[in-house]
């Protein structure tokens, strides 16, 4: 008896001995993912605020160029990956005519009638009435099956795009990244316009297309020949690690270096992956 409870002990011992080494073995696994990314996420913030740097540099053969074009260096062990877009070259959902509205649309592959009646649904859903009481109560929204109304006020977001009456998920993943809120410009700019929002542009032809971004080509190698250094661009920072560790953060930062007594910039978007 003796021999078999000293068995059962030891065998009981051994299960909770295995049992403790797997929940150590599964801790130290988690703090080390945990401080990786921990290092990969600090690394990206180091290239937002790099590629801010950049961006408004004194120097112009220095300056980086908000384009969209990859800018690579390193921080400690960790690799970074940086581009950043000038926001005046996007649509901006508040302030854009229904003329460019409408382009982009069809750049993104609407036909002429369908894009005409969502640049109609976006204009109204942006605009308050003239006459208090007299706004679209949204009947179209409710016969569509939707349970709210337009907002006739300003995108507060640009996710808020999937909200108006026609924005299909596949159609808001095209328009996403040429979109903006913080232009405050009736059309984007032609010279550091995204692809489709080029296009957008009133009176754009193929023709004058081809002539913009061969001229951008041209002048791509050197920064201080770029044309267009806007103050608010949208920045993505990623940061891999040697262990493969990634991070990536995207935000929209406004620069405004000559407010006294506060930071040089502000941050209007802040996001982290690349999940819209």
């Amino acid at each position: 008896m003796a021999l078999l409870l000293v068995l059962w002990a030891c065998a009981l011992l051994a299960v909770l001995l295995g049992g403790y080494a797997a929940v150590t073995h599964t801790e130290a696994v988690l703090a080390r993912y945990q401080l990786a990314h921990a290092r990969a996420h600090y690394a990206a913030e180091a290239g937002l605020m790099r590629a801010l740097r950049g961006l408004h540099d004194p120097d112009a053969a220095r300056r980086w160029v908000g384009d969209g074009r990859l800018y690579t260096l390193r921080f400690g062990d960790a690799e970074l990956r940086i581009r950043a877009v000038d926001e005046a070259g996007k649509v901006d959902l508040n302030s854009a005519s229904p003329q460019v509205l409408q382009g982009l649309f069809r750049a993104a592959g609407m036909a002429a009638q369908e894009a005409q009646a969502l640049a109609t649904r976006v204009v109204a859903w942006r605009t308050r009435p003239e006459i208090e009481g007299t706004a679209d109560d949204g009947a179209d929204y409710a016969a569509a099956g939707r349970h709210y109304a337009p907002r006739h006020g300003p995108f507060a977001s640009i996710e808020e795009l999937q909200m108006v009456l026609g924005v299909t998920p596949a159609l808001y993943r095209t328009l996403a990244p040429h979109l903006t809120l913080w232009s405050g410009q009736p059309g984007p700019d032609p010279n550091v316009a995204t692809s489709l929002a080029l296009a957008a542009i009133p009176g754009m032809t193929p023709s004058r297309m081809q002539e913009i971004i061969a001229a951008r080509q041209r002048n791509a190698a050197d920064p201080a020949l770029a044309v267009g250094v806007g103050v608010t661009h949208s920045v993505r920072s990623q940061a891999t690690l040697a262990d493969g560790t990634r991070a990536v953060l995207r935000a929209t930062i406004r620069w405004q270096a000559a407010r006294i007594g506060g930071t040089p910039y502000t941050v209007l978007r802040w996001q982290e992956g690349d999940q819209e």
